[in-house]
């Protein structure tokens, strides 16, 4: 099994940054791909980012040059740098890791609890 664990959401101005963070725990191969995703009140979940293990990134159109997703393999985290927020980053943001497990080949996808970010205006 394999465990994500957020934190660094929160309460912030428009303008203001934050920093979410998301370790990886449990017993796996290798992590292919981590990435951040958000859903906001009445809309669907949507990709915000996300890196390989080569370290590739492809961003949301309405991020892109705000934030950047990075990953410390040695650790198994990601982040997520958040600039320049506004009202519409509002949601809860949840992150997500596409796993192999010890008995391979096969690659299984986990998800964190989620973790608030509100930007007031």
């Amino acid at each position: 099994q394999v465990h994500l664990a957020e934190s660094g959401g929160g309460l912030v101005q428009a303008g203001e940054s934050l920093r979410l963070s998301c370790a990886a725990s449990g017993t796996f191969f290798t992590i292919n791909i981590m990435a951040w995703y958000r859903q906001a009140p009445g809309k669907q979940r949507e990709l915000v980012a996300h890196i390989t293990n080569a370290d590739n990134t492809k961003y949301a159109d309405s991020v892109k040059g705000r934030f950047t997703i990075s990953r410390d393999n040695a650790r198994n985290t990601v982040y997520l740098e958040m600039n320049s927020l506004t009202p519409e980053d509002t949601a809860v943001y949840y992150c997500n890791a596409r796993v192999v497990l010890p008995r391979g080949p096969y690659e299984y996808q986990y998800w964190g609890q989620g973790t608030q970010v509100t930007v007031s205006s």
